[in-house]
């Protein structure tokens, strides 16, 4: 029926009958829309870029932790993003735990997104999570995603992410539509790593790319320092130039 429904099963197909590993990477600009009645169509779709593996940046630090833990990251606008995860059943080699996240709060009582999931993770590294999320001023989204291991040994770990979103928007003349993508993520002895990922919206005849790098600043027996970086740029038909950007910030990760 949609092409995310197609992706989302072939992922989790894989997740049922591989290897698995553990990350969760996020991490995309925001631009957000004041008055969607007169929006353009490349504006809106950069205010749904939003990806919930953008906003969970948890950093291979274990394969299955049982205990609740938080994230706290920075945006280049000067908002922050904050992520909780907590455990609601675990055995030896599964996890079933619900997350709650906001993303762009200004500390003033605003935020760009807020939502929930219900995440599943292996202590191979597999992982599937459905998520709902509100966006102040366009509406509401619900992302299916997965997550499989490529390759995993003492240095090096290598990873597959999928996913499709399906956005609702509170504005009549803007019709529901979907977004899908995904990304391969390199980490280098839990200490350095990078990423390449695509997503693209039919609607709006957009494509966008990312190239994201990380380095762990510090890491110890209940918390995590990392500085992030990359480019991202979007190709549409509705966008006159492309280029790429840069972005940089910090994500602090506590465990309690």
């Amino acid at each position: 029926m949609f092409k995310s429904i197609t992706i989302i099963l072939s992922v989790l197909t894989f997740c049922a009958n591989g290897r698995y590993l553990v990350q969760e990477d996020y991490r995309y600009p925001y631009v957000f829309v004041e008055d969607g009645r007169n929006v353009r169509a490349h504006d809106l779709e950069e205010a749904l870029s939003i990806l919930p593996q953008e906003m969970f940046h948890e950093n291979n630090i274990s394969r299955v932790r049982r205990q609740a833990h938080g994230t706290l990251s920075s945006n280049p606008d000067g908002t922050s993003n904050f992520m909780a995860k907590v455990p609601l059943t675990v055995n030896d080699k599964n996890k079933l735990s619900a997350v709650g996240t906001v993303s762009g709060a200004s500390g003033n009582g605003d935020f760009k997104a807020a939502g929930g999931s219900l995440a599943w993770d292996n202590v191979n590294g597999h992982g599937a999570s459905l998520t709902g999320q509100h966006i102040p001023g366009f509406g509401n989204q619900l992302t299916a995603a997965g997550k499989l291991n490529l390759l995993h040994n003492d240095k090096h770990d290598v990873s597959a992410q999928a996913f499709g979103t399906r956005s609702f928007p509170s504005n009549p003349n803007i019709p529901n539509f979907d977004t899908y993508g995904g990304k391969v993520g390199y980490t280098y002895d839990e200490k350095v790593g990078a990423s390449l990922g695509m997503q693209h919206t039919d609607l709006f005849k957009k494509t966008d790319y990312s190239a994201m790098g990380n380095y762990n600043l510090f890491k110890g027996r209940d918390s995590s320092l990392d500085f992030n970086a990359g480019l991202s740029k979007s190709v549409s038909p509705y966008i006159p130039s492309s280029r790429w950007e840069p972005s940089a910030g910090f994500s602090f990760t506590k465990w309690f």
